[in-house]
This record gives structure tokens, C-alpha cells and sequence, in this order.
């Protein structure tokens, strides 16, 4: 399933990576429930929400600047930072 990742910048303590807001990737599989951590970083009631692994190409990433487009990353994001590509 492809996704992409929200293009948000909120303050504070994030844990999704500056560099894949905006890109889209393919779900490689649902890690499972864990605790929202950017929540947990404010010592709010942590939210379960899933932890999933996402592929992302190299030339989704970097553009023309990728020495190897068809490379991949893959990234764990939490669902709540994804939505559908």
C-alpha cells in the first residue's frame, strides 16, 4: 500500500525525520502498538498508535540528486503521520 508521510512541522519533540516529510512510500509491514512518543516527551497520557515500516526509493527522497534512485530506506513512522498516497 503506498502512503506518504504528512508534510507537518509542529514544534516540539517529533520523531518523524525532517528529510521523508511529504514523500510517499510503500508500506512494508505494521510493526504493532506502542506509545505516541511525542507524547510521551511531555509526559502526557501516551496514545497507542501503530509503528509501521515504510520503503522509501531514493529518488522519492533525494530527487535527481540520488546516486542510486532505486536504492531504498526504510523508515519506522507512526500511523498518525501517514496517510494515503
Amino acid at each position: 500500500m503506498k502512503v506518504r508521510v504528512h508534510n507537518n512541522w509542529p514544534p516540539g519533540h517529533i520523531r518523524t525525520p525532517a528529510y521523508l516529510r511529504g514523500k510517499a512510500g510503500e508500506v512494508e509491514r505494521d510493526i504493532g502498538l506502542f506509545n505516541n512518543p511525542e507524547q510521551n516527551a511531555y509526559r502526557l497520557p501516551p496514545q497507542k498508535s501503530h509503528l509501521v515500516r515504510i520503503r522509501f526509493t531514493m529518488s522519492e527522497v533525494w530527487g535527481d540528486a540520488a546516486e542510486t534512485p532505486d536504492d531504498v530506506i526504510e523508515a519506522e513512522i507512526y500511523a498518525h503521520w501517514l496517510e494515503p498516497a
